[in-house]
């Protein structure tokens, strides 16, 4: 996982105290803060959801074994995955996790029903997607959201978004 990220996205990202945002794993933490949250969300911005629900059991195992036996090579092969196709050296911004939250994000389950209630309390919803993309499929994802989202697709972008 990465920490301290968000220069990635400053080209996107909107400065008001109204506006939640997260990229990936953040993602998901932005859209489980504004489905909690009593204060006022205006625009919710997800940079490359975590969405692995279109991945089935055998995927998510494999990952996770993988990240068990060896977490170093785990690590190599998500920057290179995680920076494609950009040259980006992102090692410096990462943050050690744990098997526990690797699960979390592997079995998250995006709700449509949640999306909607976002929707109708005038949260307007804006995912921001790599068609490069080697960590999440850029067709699922776009097609889970496009009901309830305005869609920004980064023709040359892979998961970070970024374009050398």
């Amino acid at each position: 996982m990465l920490e301290n990220e968000s220069f990635l996205f400053d080209r996107f990202l909107s400065r008001s105290e109204y506006c939640v945002a997260g990229f990936s794993l953040g993602a998901i933490e932005a859209l489980e803060y504004a489905i909690g949250t009593n204060k006022r969300v205006d625009r919710l911005l997800l940079f490359s959801p975590a969405f692995f629900q279109d991945k089935d059991e055998l995927f998510k195992t494999s990952q996770i074994k993988a990240f068990k036996k060896n977490e170093k090579l785990y690590q190599e092969i998500f920057f290179k995955n995680i920076s494609h196709p950009s040259k980006m050296d992102l090692s410096s911004y990462y943050k050690k996790d744990t098997v526990e939250r690797l699960k979390y994000l592997l079995n998250y389950q995006y709700s449509k029903k949640i999306l909607k209630s976002l929707e109708s309390r005038g949260v307007k919803l804006e995912v921001f997607i790599g068609l490069k993309d080697k960590i999440i499929d850029p067709v699922n994802t776009t097609n889970f959201f496009q009901e309830f989202a305005t869609i920004t697709q980064i023709k040359e972008g892979g998961h970070i978004l970024w374009i050398d």
